[in-house]
């Protein structure tokens, strides 16, 4: 009798592990990097018995990801890009859930005076006058992304910039120890520099110009595009990611008493 519960009892747990359902969603590094991955996704699985495994890339190769269908859904910032996504037809519709801010990081001693600066335009022009090192994500990533657009707004090629300008091709984390190693400016989004433990000589030098808004966004991959993506499961998620459940957690996750991200998801697909 015993040895047929013990059995009966494996069946149950067995058949337990199985309704969990399991599904792929590729996130940006700075979200990663941010700390919120570790909140958000055990809740999920809490709440939903859904796993979600994270594929943690640039939004370019996010994006590159979606297209092949080769995840389920998307979390990125770089609007242009994903809206550019959704007219392919590679998702049906592309969901705001949060944001925050860019900010310009560099030495404490900021030799090329950004902290001055009065824009986010005139903090790059600065550091381009000065020659001052520069550390570029050069990843293709919403970050890089945003980066490549400023230095156009203040009038200036990445390309034709020498020495002083490093590209790195890696994640935030690793754009931010180099920076630190090097003594140079970073433009980061603030969620990954409030959690980035190895500051060195750096500070946050400047912030505050509206055009670095950072929106992050859900994109379901189009299930028409790619028939074997979990596309039940990616809007069961997307349901919870605008959720008052969400809400309470992206708005109360703070570092240090500074908050990382404001939700602001609407409560219907526009």
């Amino acid at each position: 009798m015993k040895r047929v519960l013990t059995l009966v009892m494996a069946l149950c747990l067995g058949t337990a592990v199985q309704a969990t359902e399991v599904m792929k969603l590729a996130v940006t590094t700075s979200f990663h990097n941010s700390g919120l991955a570790d909140i958000l996704v055990p809740q999920i699985k809490a709440d939903l018995d859904l796993e979600v495994q994270l594929l943690v890339v640039g939004t370019g190769q996010a994006l590159k990801l979606g297209r092949s269908g080769d995840v389920d859904a998307i979390l990125v910032h770089s609007k242009a890009a994903e809206e550019r996504f959704v007219a392919e037809g590679f998702a049906p519709h592309r969901r705001e859930i949060m944001y925050n801010d860019f900010v310009v990081i560099g030495p404490v001693a900021d030799p090329a005076g950004a902290q001055g600066a009065t824009s986010a335009r005139q903090a790059l022009q600065l550091i381009a006058a000065n020659r001052a090192d520069f550390v570029s994500r050069g990843d293709d990533s919403g970050t890089h992304k945003k980066e490549q657009q400023l230095w156009r707004d203040a009038g200036l090629d990445p390309q034709g910039f020498d020495g002083w300008y490093k590209p790195v091709g890696a994640g935030m984390g690793a754009a931010l120890n180099t920076a630190a190693g090097l003594g140079a400016y970073v433009l980061a989004d603030r969620a990954s520099w409030l959690n980035f433990g190895n500051r060195g000589g750096l500070a946050l030098l400047f912030s505050g110009d509206p055009v670095l808004f950072n929106q992050y966004a859900f994109l379901p991959v189009d299930a028409g595009r790619h028939p074997h993506v979990q596309s039940a499961l990616a809007m069961q998620l997307e349901g919870w990611l605008t959720s008052d459940r969400a809400k309470a957690l992206i708005n109360g996750y703070e570092i240090n008493g500074e908050t990382l991200f404001t939700f602001n998801a609407a409560p219907k697909v526009q």
